[in-house]
């Protein structure tokens, strides 16, 4: 009987061990596709980002031409 009893305690705990562990791998999958998701988001609004600066760049570009040509035409 001491040997039944040993036998379940260590079954007992090494099923709660692997229960504890599946938990675990759970919760970080679960992190892991939460951070992904942030890592997409995050890339999207870079990518957004990106063409707002180019489309301010060329902006700047064109008031610039422009306001050369004015100065070029006064100093003439």
């Amino acid at each position: 009987t001491n040997r039944l009893i040993l036998g379940a305690v260590v079954l007992g705990s090494t099923l709660l061990a692997g229960c504890s562990s599946n938990a675990k791998i759970d919760q970080l999958s679960s992190d892991v596709q939460t951070l992904s998701a942030k890592v997409e988001q995050l890339s999207n609004d870079v990518n957004a980002m990106r063409s707002d600066v180019q489309a301010a760049k060329d902006d700047a570009a064109r008031a610039n031409q422009r306001l050369d040509n004015k100065v070029s035409h006064i100093c003439k």
